[in-house]
Parts: C-alpha cells; sequence; structure tokens
C-alpha cells in the first residue's frame, strides 16, 4: 500500500476520534458516555500494542506463555468490589489527581514520596510508549511493504511524526482545565470506541485465518501437532515453568491496579461505584473473546511462514500474503487504535503526575504564589502540555535506541516490574495503618535499584554487545549474576526481577515500617485510608489538626488558584454546610482540609498541603493525641449512627401510639354512641310499659276489653324487647370476661337453621320478605345449638332490618369447605358500604352512612355473634366486594 495512502488513513482515523471526543466532550452528562459499558470499554485500554501483537509473537514461539498477563487481571477483577471501590471512594473523597497523589496522601502527603512514585512510574511506562511506537513503525512499514528502508534521521522517520499527532491529540484533550480532577469525558469516550474496534478487528483476523484461510481449528491443530515442538507449545515444561506463570499472573494482578493508565481510566475516570458491578464480569469476558483466536493466529501464521517471519504480526502478514490488503488495513487501524488508547491516557496521566509532584512542589510553587488566578491556570496547563510532549519523545528515543533489540512481549514486561514496586505501598497501605512513609520509600528505591541490576542494566550492556556482566556476575561473582541472583537461575529474567525486587521491597516496608513511627498527619492519613467506611461520614472533620488559622488567608490563597468567584462560593458552600456564620474568622481543622482538597487537583495534595501550611501556624501533636481524637471521632460515628437508629425507633413508634390514640378517640366516641343508643333502646320500651300501665289504670271501668287486650300486648311485647336486650348486654358482659361456656353437641345444623328461621318468620311475614333455606341436606356438627340459634337469628335480623319490604328476599346456604363447615346469609338489602366491612363486628361500631331513622336495636348483636362463633373455633366475616345486598359468612370446625 502507498505510504502516503496510509497516512491520509491514518490522518481521516485520528479526525473521527477527535470529534468522537469532541462530542463526549459537549455532551458529557447524557447516558451515552456516562454508563458501566463505556467504562468497562476504557479499561480495555490495558489491551495495548502488546496484546494486539505481542501476544501473537509469544504464542508461535512459546505456545500458551501469553496467558498469564490476562489471568492476573481476571483474577483481580471480583476482587474490584472490595479493593478497587475502596481506593475509587478515597480518590473521589480527597479529589485525588494521579496514583502519584493517592500513595502521597496515604503516608501523610509526603511530597519526597510523591515524587519518587512519579518517577517509578516514569521509568515504567517511557518503555512502553517505546513499545507502542515500535509496534506503529514496524507495521507502518509492512502495510507500505517498506522492509527495507531505513530513516538516516527523525525528520524523515513516519514514527516520529505519529507520535507527535498523538501528543497533539492528548495535549488538547487531557489539558483542557487546570483541575486534573475533572473528568476527561471525550478521552474516555474515544477509548471506549477504539476499544470496540481493536476486539472486532481482531475477531474479524482471528475468524478469517481460523476459518477462512484454513479449515477451522480442527484442521490448524492437526497440522501444528505435526512440529518437533508441539507439546512445549501446549503445556507447561515443568515446575520451574510453573514458577514463571505464578509470577507473570502476580505481576500481571498487579498492574491492572497500578500501571498509570488504568489508575486513570479506572478510578479518576469513574463517575459511579455502581460501574463496578458490571465490569468486574464484562472485562474478563473483553479479555477471553480478545484471546480466543491468538493461539490459532500464532499456529497459522507458524504453518505458513515456517518461522520466517516476525510472529508478532502474523496478523498483518497472513492476509497480505493473500491479497487482502483491505482486511491487513482494519487490523493495523485496530493495532493503530490500541498504540493511541495507551499513549494518550498514559502521557495524560504521566503529566498530571510529573507537574503536580515534580514541577510544581519542587520549584514553581513560589512563582504560583505570587502570580494571579489566570497566569497560574495557564503555568498549570503549559507544563503539563510540555510534559505530554516531553514524555512523548523521550519514548520514541528510547524506541530509537533500544526497542529494535527486544520483543514487544519483552519491553511490555520491564515496565511491569518497575511499575510493580509499588504493590507493597498500595495494597499493604491500604489495610495496615502501621505502614510508614520510610518504609514505603526505603522499599521502593531497594526494589526499584535491584530491577535495575536484576533486568534493565543487563537489557542495556547487551545492547552494547557485552555480555560479560550478564555471563559473570558483578566482579565476576558468580552469586551476583543478574539473571542468577544467589543461584535461582531457573526463572525468567521478568519473573527473576521481580521475585527479588518485590521480596526485598516488601521486607523492607514492613521492617522500616515496625521500626518507625510516622509523623501524626501521616497516621491520620493512615485511620483514614484503612477506616474509610466510617471516616466517609466525618468527611472533612476526619483530619487531625491543632493551630492557629485565619479564614483570610486561606482565602487569599484559594484566590491565587481559583479565582475570586470560585473561592467565594466554595467557602460560602462549606460555612452553610457546617452551619457557620459567613463572617467567622478562625480557621478549624475542617476548612483546613476542605481547602487543601480544592488544590489538590490542580497541584497535587503535596503541594496543597505546602501552601496552606504557609498561612496557617500548625502545632505539633503527638501520635497518641492523634489516636485518641481518631478513636474519639469513630465513636462520635457510631453513637450519631445509634441516635438516628434510636430516633426512627422513636418515629416509628410515635406514629403507631399516633394511630392507637386516634382509635382510641374513635372507639371512645363509639362507646358514647353505643351508651346513647342503650339508654334509648333502654328508654323506649320503658316509656311504653309506663303509659300503657297508665291509660289501663285511669280508664280500668270504661276501656273497651279488645282495645285492653292490645295495651296488655303491647306491655308483654315491650317487656319482651327490654329482656333481649338486657339479655344481650348481660352476654356480651360475659364473653368479654370470658366467662360464657358453651353446651356442645353433636347436632344437625339443617334443623337448628330451620328453628331460627322459624322464630324470625313472623317479621319477615309482616313486612312481606321470603327467606329461603338453600340447602336441605343434613349434617352433624358439634355445637352450642343456643348460641349458633342466637347467632342466626342476629344475622337474620339485621338482614330484616335492611331489606325491603315486599321485595325483600333472605336466602341460607351452607357448605363444607377445608375442615369447616361455612355458613352463609345473604340477602337484597341495601348492602354494607366497604369501608365498613372490615368493622361491623367491632364492639361500639356504628357505620357513618346510616340513615338518619336509626335501626332498631343496640348495635351489640353483631360484636355477640362474633364472640360466639370464635368461641366455637369459628370465623365470621363480611363478603367483600357484593354488587346487590349483603353477604355474611360464618364458620364452624368439624371437631
Amino acid at each position: 500500500m502507498n505510504n502516503y495512502l496510509l497516512i491520509i488513513i491514518i490522518v481521516v482515523y485520528l479526525a473521527v476520534l477527535f470529534f468522537i471526543a469532541f462530542l463526549a466532550e459537549k455532551k458529557k452528562k447524557s447516558k451515552w458516555v456516562n454508563n458501566p459499558y463505556v467504562y468497562t470499554l476504557s479499561l480495555a485500554v490495558y489491551c495495548s500494542a502488546w496484546t494486539y501483537y505481542g501476544s501473537i509473537g509469544i504464542a508461535a514461539n512459546s505456545g500458551i506463555d501469553f496467558l498469564p498477563i490476562y489471568l492476573g487481571p481476571v483474577i483481580a477483577a471480583p476482587l474490584w468490589i472490595v479493593v478497587l471501590r475502596k481506593v475509587i471512594r478515597i480518590s473521589k473523597q480527597n479529589k485525588i489527581s494521579s496514583i502519584a497523589d493517592f500513595i502521597s496522601l496515604r503516608y501523610g502527603n509526603n511530597r519526597f514520596l510523591g515524587a519518587l512514585v512519579t518517577l517509578v512510574c516514569l521509568f515504567g511506562t517511557i518503555p512502553y510508549i517505546s513499545l507502542q511506537l515500535k509496534a506503529v513503525s514496524e507495521t507502518f512499514e509492512i502495510m507500505g511493504d517498506n522492509f527495507t528502508h531505513v530513516s538516516t534521521n527523525i525528520f524523515n522517520d513516519s514514527t516520529f511524526y505519529v507520535a507527535l499527532l498523538l501528543a497533539i491529540f492528548a495535549t488538547f484533550f487531557g489539558t483542557q482545565k487546570a483541575d486534573a480532577s475533572e473528568k476527561h469525558t471525550g478521552i474516555i469516550a474515544a477509548v471506549a470506541f477504539e476499544s470496540v474496534l481493536k476486539l472486532v478487528f481482531f475477531l474479524v483476523i482471528g475468524v478469517y485465518v481460523t476459518f477462512y484461510l484454513f479449515d477451522g481449528t480442527t484442521d490448524i491443530y492437526t497440522q501444528i501437532a505435526t512440529r518437533a515442538n508441539f507439546k512445549e507449545l501446549t503445556g507447561l515444561s515443568g515446575l520451574e515453568e510453573g514458577f514463571n506463570w505464578f509470577f507473570m499472573i502476580g505481576l500481571s494482578f498487579m498492574a491492572i491496579f497500578l500501571l498509570p493508565r488504568q489508575f486513570q481510566v479506572s478510578v479518576l475516570e469513574n463517575t459511579r461505584e455502581k460501574y463496578l458491578k458490571k465490569a468486574i464480569w464484562l472485562f474478563p469476558l473483553y479479555l477471553l473473546l480478545f484471546n480466543i483466536f491468538v493461539i490459532f493466529i500464532a499456529w497459522a501464521g507458524e504453518i505458513t511462514f515456517g518461522g520466517t517471519a516476525n510472529s508478532e504480526y502474523y496478523t498483518l502478514l497472513l492476509p497480505l500474503k493473500n491479497g487482502n490488503s483491505f482486511l491487513a488495513t482494519l487490523v493495523f487501524l485496530g493495532g493503530f487504535s490500541a498504540v493511541i488508547s495507551m499513549v494518550v491516557v498514559s502521557t495524560l496521566a504521566l503529566s498530571t503526575m510529573v507537574s503536580n509532584n515534580l514541577i510544581i512542589p519542587y520549584g514553581f510553587l513560589d512563582k504560583f504564589i505570587r502570580n494571579q488566578t489566570e497566569r497560574n491556570a495557564k503555568y498549570i496547563k503549559n507544563i503539563r502540555r510540555i510534559s505530554i510532549f516531553t514524555i512523548i519523545i523521550i519514548a520514541y528515543f528510547f524506541y530509537v535506541s533500544f526497542s529494535s533489540e527486544l520483543s514487544l512481549y519483552a519491553i511490555g514486561l520491564i515496565s511491569f516490574v518497575i511499575i510493580g514496586q509499588l504493590a507493597p505501598s498500595f495494597f499493604i497501605g491500604l489495610f495496615w495503618n502501621r505502614g510508614s512513609s520510610k518504609g514505603a520509600v526505603i522499599g521502593i528505591i531497594v526494589g526499584f535499584l535491584i530491577t535495575v541490576y536484576t533486568l534493565i542494566l543487563p537489557f542495556t550492556i547487551s545492547a552494547t554487545g557485552r555480555e560479560n556482566f550478564t555471563e559473570l556476575g558483578l566482579f565476576g561473582i558468580s552469586a551476583l549474576k543478574p539473571y542468577a541472583l544467589f543461584g535461582i537461575d531457573f526463572l525468567s529474567p521478568p519473573a527473576h526481577a521481580f521475585f527479588w525486587s518485590m521480596l526485598v521491597n516488601l521486607l523492607c516496608y514492613l521492617v522500616f515500617s515496625i521500626m518507625t513511627k510516622g509523623n501524626y498527619r501521616e497516621r491520620n492519613y493512615a485511620e483514614m485510608f484503612v477506616d474509610s467506611n466510617n471516616f466517609t461520614a466525618l468527611q472533612d472533620s476526619a483530619l487531625v489538626w491543632k493551630g492557629e488559622a485565619y479564614v483570610a488567608d486561606i482565602k487569599n490563597v484559594l484566590i491565587r488558584f481559583l479565582g475570586e468567584t470560585k473561592a467565594a462560593r466554595a467557602l460560602k458552600l462549606f460555612f452553610t454546610k457546617y452551619n457557620l456564620p459567613l463572617d467567622t474568622q478562625l480557621a478549624d481543622a475542617r476548612l483546613i482540609n476542605f481547602s487543601e482538597k480544592l488544590l489538590t487537583g490542580s497541584i497535587g495534595s503535596a503541594s496543597a498541603k505546602i501552601l496552606i501550611s504557609s498561612v496557617v501556624k500548625e502545632e505539633q501533636i503527638s501520635l497518641v493525641e492523634v489516636l485518641k481524637i481518631l478513636e474519639e471521632s469513630k465513636k462520635n460515628i457510631v453513637s450519631n449512627k445509634m441516635l438516628l437508629e434510636k430516633s426512627d425507633e422513636l418515629s416509628q413508634l410515635s406514629s403507631k401510639l399516633k394511630d392507637v390514640n386516634e382509635e382510641l378517640v374513635v372507639k371512645d366516641k363509639q362507646k358514647d354512641e353505643f351508651l346513647d343508643t342503650v339508654a334509648h333502646e333502654l328508654k323506649t320500651p320503658i316509656t311504653g310499659i309506663r303509659a300503657a300501665t297508665e291509660l289501663l289504670m285511669d280508664e280500668e271501668d270504661d276501656m273497651p276489653k279488645e282495645i285492653k287486650k292490645q295495651f296488655l300486648n303491647n306491655i308483654l311485647q315491650d317487656s319482651d324487647r327490654l329482656g333481649r336486650l338486657i339479655n344481650n348486654i348481660l352476654d356480651f358482659e360475659k364473653m368479654e370476661t370470658g366467662r360464657l361456656k358453651l353446651n356442645k353437641g353433636s347436632l344437625d345444623i339443617q334443623q337448628t337453621i330451620r328453628t331460627a328461621v322459624e322464630r324470625t318468620q313472623h317479621i319477615a311475614a309482616k313486612k312481606g320478605i321470603k327467606i329461603n333455606i338453600k340447602n336441605v341436606h343434613r349434617f352433624y356438627l358439634n355445637y352450642d345449638e343456643d348460641r349458633i340459634i342466637q347467632v342466626l337469628y342476629n344475622l337474620l335480623s339485621n338482614a330484616l332490618k335492611f331489606c325491603e319490604p315486599e321485595s325483600g328476599h333472605i336466602e341460607i346456604d351452607y357448605r363444607l369447605g377445608n375442615e369447616v363447615l361455612e355458613i352463609v346469609v345473604r340477602d337484597n338489602g341495601k348492602g354494607i358500604p366497604l369501608e365498613d366491612v372490615d368493622f361491623i363486628f367491632d364492639k361500639f361500631y356504628q357505620s357513618q352512612h346510616q340513615n338518619t331513622i336509626k335501626p332498631e336495636g343496640s348495635g351489640l348483636g353483631l360484636a355477640i355473634t362474633r364472640q360466639i362463633i370464635e368461641k366455637h373455633g369459628g370465623k365470621i366475616w363480611a363478603s367483600k366486594h357484593i354488587k346487590t345486598g349483603a353477604e355474611l359468612v360464618f364458620t364452624l370446625p368439624f371437631s
């Protein structure tokens, strides 16, 4: 393919990425760019050119040895819910802008430690960026069919111009704002888009090679199985190889947390913690899909080229050999996507670290203090822009000087081992509060020096053509051979360097942390990191601080970096949050902590601490006092939590008490109405009896015999009514006090129903209401007949009261239920209002929907009825949703 056409394709592709990033920045609040899928795809920045090309080279030469680099992240993914969520929470609370800031803050905002972590990340990432540039250069040559071209200077080297384009892209979208803790939505959206492209193109070439060039996986396996080294390609060569796998898995496990680009996308660009739930299974799935065809592409390349071509680029060489330049172009763009995303995110993270942990705290801080807001922001952005260009240019010269000697896989492992030196201070510091800055610093330095001795130095010396150091060791001492330190010669160079550097690093960290105690601020932050759940609730109060500070001085510092408006708004929010007067003069620990967090995003935690310290007078606090204050703070959290729970309980009890009180008021009102009704019911027959008696006494001689008989009959009826009312009251009192005794016997329910109907028949006949017994079958069970007749009489009397004369109809039915007999009394009267259905059997309850002419009776009938049925072990209720009339049902158990 023509080189100029290839350059045009690259430029157009970069323009597409620019457009996507620009669109995402413009719509940064849209769900299209803020969702768990974009977040997970951004994590795939892990899959760089090493994955795209280097894995195939390893698979071709060493078989399944490419897998450990992916097994580590897969093992780490489930732990993100515990570890990564904790890191994200701490970072958001403290406005962390890089992994150097994070580790520095854990150890008391230690400026030197932040600078050291930055240097380690630079040494570890620059070779990795050079790896990407190497991949771009070599694939460009392959696509341009320019294998023999050797550039004489940087100006005719296409890789140099690609590096410049990458630097421009990273600079444009990565340094828009001075506050590095703000989200880079555009870059993340572009990385997610690239992650989709590189996966799809890799799967396409995998399917093409496996099922088009060859007759499926079986065909490839059958052909490669005839090779002499086939057994070595498909298994581990022994225990030594197992140790190599173990250390490589451990190395990649650490890398997925510690690589600056991974920390940037997984922690700093995370907008919601809940995205982790999707990422813990979606990211391993992504890695699985990426590696499905690796071994088959590698074997297909070996079968086709027989080891005569560079195995790392079989994905390009196979389609080109078969005349499919279009597919080769897609693969090239997929690899280029892997390069762009890695370089852009890495340089973005490193530029922030360089500015916030190296340049600003060690040289520019005084200059910032003297200048104005806009100029300070411009200085910060310019420092980061220059840093991005410088890092990429240094990586380019590293590529020119050394990368040609090593494979992509080897360069990647060197970077992993260097970055791995941050592991003890990072992981142990999250869960062990005794870890000290001295232990972290010494551990990292010693670990890095061992890595230099056992891995970087031999590689550098070998590049010059001298092998004496590697073969004989330092000063000719065999125990000091860099690849076989103290006789351990069965590990690969990266695994060997990782083993010794990590062992000594870890020991130094633990020993010096136990032997030395950090200052009060260091222990303060240690407690905040280790017990992050409790201290998150404290927020700005989590910082232990004593001294003299004035709001005006702190405000002046904030204005220099945030501007007058933003600083005033931030302070107003702070005072409102803690319910402080706006004219507060003296600053407390909360304001100190709040101010440091505001500045951290722009200049880093170490520089923020220095700036705020320059305007306050801080008193030294003993470690014992710090621990005491922190313990009191934690106790306050627990106490507040308990008080909140008690407050909720009291609120619930208060609500219940209010409901009970309202119910009692209603009951009391019903009781008064009931007493009025009883008094009325007692007074009515007594009045009738008295009136009739007086008339009989006054007109005894003159009154006709028929009228006298009528008056005597009225007296008898009123006496019966009075007797029934008194009996109801006495029955209800017996039932309420539990003194009612049942006289049960085995009886025929059909006969009992007939008896009850006969007792009410004269009332029904007088009103012209028909009563029908639907079931005519006999059924025997145990019950007190008198009481059940009383129940039926009450139910029938109620039905008779509410049925219309001449058109009323009452039906009694009974049927067998589940170990009970169910008896139903239904009528076609006016029915029961739905809101009264659940309460008509309550004592003292009277419906609010009764007519103004109140029905006769005391209102105790249904309450007595329920007591009798429950005494028999049955239940009684009114059926709901009856369209016309009412239906009352009660049950009697068989036994």
